[in-house]
């Protein structure tokens, strides 16, 4: 039992190892301009309209249930002029960003990798090699493009659609007014807030593009081993995410500062 999860751990390392250097030969193959542009059209269509039903029934449910609890103990103490705020916050800074990368993690990364995954066990990628097709630039580069790219849109029409789930909860349980909801948003809101969402979600977008490729282009085994890259590397996204989030939010919202205090 021991040698197999030694040994398990091993490979996961192996892959880890080969999904950073993908990510260091994307960037070069992206340096020297090599973009395939029909296939990034196709994998944007993928990634973006094809996840945006279940990401924005995801924002609109979290943005409800979010609301239900912050609203309740804010208006105990006399502060629900402050729910709009503290909702547009978690949302723009934690929520929507995260939510909508492990969303896209569990659909768009598991497909890249059982795709390429199934790929490689069929020899389809040595193929490409055969036609002097480089994979990276015709199957790599263009999904990186496109999680780079939707994943970040996505997460701004999560955001939005979060805050309406949240004004419907307000008004129809709470009885609070529209206007003190979207004026707290706005006030306590900043630029800032929205471009770190962004940057949060490209974060997440090429880790989950470059993952989900790097476990597919490194699957052995046929089909079984099809079905395990795949579990191997949503697994892997969401760790990356969830690590990678807590360092972003180290390195852009260090030292003190309130926004509630600001807003209100």
């Amino acid at each position: 039992m021991s040698d197999t999860r030694s040994s398990s751990l091993g490979m996961w390392s192996q892959r880890l190892l080969a999904a950073l250097l993908l990510g260091g030969q994307v960037i070069v193959h992206l340096l020297r301009g090599k973009i395939h542009r029909r296939n990034t059209l196709d994998q944007m269509a993928a990634v973006g309209p094809e996840s945006l039903l279940i990401a924005l029934i995801t924002a609109a449910f979290v943005g409800a249930v979010f609301t239900i609890q912050v609203a309740r103990e804010f208006i105990q103490f006399g502060a629900g002029n402050a729910v709009g705020g503290v909702l547009a916050l978690a949302l723009t800074r934690e929520l929507a960003p995260v939510l909508t990368a492990v969303v896209l993690a569990g659909r768009v990364g598991s497909a890249f990798a059982a795709e390429i995954g199934t790929m490689r066990v069929t020899e389809q990628i040595d193929a490409l090699y055969m036609l002097k097709t480089d994979p990276i630039d015709y199957l790599v580069i263009p999904r990186v493009i496109a999680c780079c790219l939707m994943i970040p849109a996505l997460t701004l029409l999560s955001l939005v659609t979060g805050m309406l789930g949240g004004l419907l909860i307000v008004t129809n349980i709470y009885n609070l007014s529209q206007s003190t909801f979207l004026d707290s948003a706005r006030n306590f809101l900043s630029v800032w807030d929205i471009c770190s969402a962004a940057v949060k979600a490209a974060c997440f977008g090429i880790l989950i593009a470059i993952i989900g490729c790097s476990w597919g282009l490194t699957t052995t085994g046929g089909a079984k081993g099809v079905g395990q890259s795949t579990t191997a590397a949503v697994v892997t996204a969401l760790l990356a995410i969830f690590i990678s989030n807590f360092l972003l939010t180290a390195l852009m919202f260090q030292g003190t500062g309130s926004a509630v205090l600001r807003g209100i």
